[in-house]
């Protein structure tokens, strides 16, 4: 099990290039599987999730070529079907939560889709519903297997239907996406997720053949074809990590430039963190982050309330940046409010954050209250262990401002989201150090 140490309370200065979306990557390589010809994609994050579904993609027959850094061919006309009732098959997929999306695409264009019950972040329920009834509303027949955790769906040939999604599910529409497009007949999805991973996954469909209208809506109608061709597709830089390095910037009072952003689609993350009285300036298509030599201090709404931030569907705020938000509140000056909605589990990380110094009242599973620091004491270093990518990250980015030497085990887990982020952090100055 790796481990970073981390020197902290150094000032970091530079530019950090954002990698390729990690959200968008795992939509965009399961699409692979809807045609026989060569699909190139770019901009491909190395990171453990990806490289995982970039295996189960070889073991399912697909072809795959390396043609530079996070460039890859793929060609998937010969896929081996019987691999996916294998015992390999259900250890494969139970590794990766977003393998759950190459069922959309296999049941299209093979009549049937099978996947064990998928891991990832242990952040709360993650209900497979939306997936699955959706797929059934296209005629689907589905079946589970309690004793193997294993889900199926089979189908002659999808028929398109008008459906309301119960949740505006991301990896749930993009897996119904990927199966109307081959379905016979006219598709509407109502309630279906917006977000810019989803834009590019629909732009990505119709460049190949599909034919897709609505797209950023939550509404898309889909008029089914017979088969989909091969093109090139770049990918977005993560949005998510774009918002871990302006907090970074912020808690070590670092004067950052994050490069080639992509301003358009990161709807209201900025505005976000300016809440927080972070500095945020655009410059061309890079975020440029001044330091806060004097600290920054929470907004409150009109009324002189309290600011609540919380997570809410695109185009609201993301979930996944929740978590950075509330450590970078630890040193404001004034109060906040995190409401985290959709995960019951994602605030436990708090008590480390607590123990470091910082004043955070848990309210419930879903609320947390934190009253800034003002800089006026530090964070203390300790010994800490990651428990999801995003906490992990936070962890790391409290540790980066604390004072002493810190310790975080189980770093595996903010591998799964963050290409070299060691590396690319000791390049702008931080004292960070891997060990095996």
């Amino acid at each position: 099990m790796g481990t970073f140490k981390i020197e902290g309370g150094h000032q970091l200065k530079g530019s950090i290039q954002p990698q390729g979306a990690k959200n968008e990557a795992l939509q965009i390589l399961c699409a692979v599987l809807l045609t026989p010809e060569v699909v190139t994609i770019n901009n491909i994050p190395d990171i453990v999730d990806v490289n995982k579904l970039i295996k189960l993609l070889g073991n399912l027959g697909v072809k795959i070529k390396n043609i530079g850094k996070g460039s890859y061919t793929f060609q998937a006309d010969d896929v081996d079907l019987e691999y996916l009732e294998s015992d390999a098959f259900k250890v494969d997929g139970r590794g990766l939560r977003g393998s759950i999306m190459i069922v959309g695409p296999l049941l299209a264009r093979f009549g049937k889709g099978y996947i064990p019950k998928p891991g990832g972040d242990k952040i709360g329920r993650r209900r497979l519903d939306t997936h699955f009834e959706g797929l059934i509303n296209l005629g689907a027949k589905f079946r589970y297997s309690k004793e193997e955790q294993f889900y199926g769906v089979e189908a002659d040939r999808l028929k398109g239907t008008y459906m309301l999604l119960e949740e505006a599910s991301v990896t749930g529409t993009a897996n119904i996406v990927m199966a109307a497009v081959l379905a016979e007949g006219r598709t509407t999805i109502y309630n279906a997720a917006c977000e810019p991973y989803l834009q590019q996954l629909c732009k990505m469909l119709n460049r190949m053949g599909a034919k897709i209208s609505g797209v950023g809506s939550n509404m898309l109608i889909i008029d089914g074809v017979e088969s989909l061709g091969g093109t090139d597709h770049t990918m977005l830089p993560d949005m998510i990590e774009i918002g871990s390095w302006i907090g970074l910037a912020a808690m070590t009072k670092s004067e950052l430039t994050i490069k080639n952003v992509s301003w358009n689609d990161l709807g209201i993350i900025p505005s976000v963190f300016r809440k927080l009285g972070i500095t945020v300036e655009k410059q061309g298509d890079d975020i440029h982050i001044p330091a806060h030599t004097d600290g920054y201090e929470i907004q409150s709404f009109i009324d002189g309330s309290i600011l609540t931030i919380s997570d809410a569907p695109w185009p609201g705020f993301t979930p996944d940046l929740l978590s950075i938000v509330l450590v970078v509140a630890t040193q404001a000056r004034g109060s906040v409010l995190i409401h985290q909605k959709m995960f019951e589990s994602r605030l436990f990380f708090v008590d480390k954050l607590i123990d470091m110094g910082a004043k955070i009242i848990l309210c419930d599973p879903h609320r947390a209250t934190v009253i800034g620091h003002d800089f006026k004491s530090t964070l203390k270093a300790m010994t800490m262990t990651s428990p999801d990518i995003r906490a992990g990250v936070s962890l790391l980015i409290a540790a980066l401002s604390a004072k002493g030497t810190s310790t975080i085990q189980n770093i595996e887990q903010i591998d799964r989201g963050y290409e070299n982020i060691d590396e690319r952090l000791r390049a702008i100055g931080a004292k960070i150090e891997r060990v095996e």
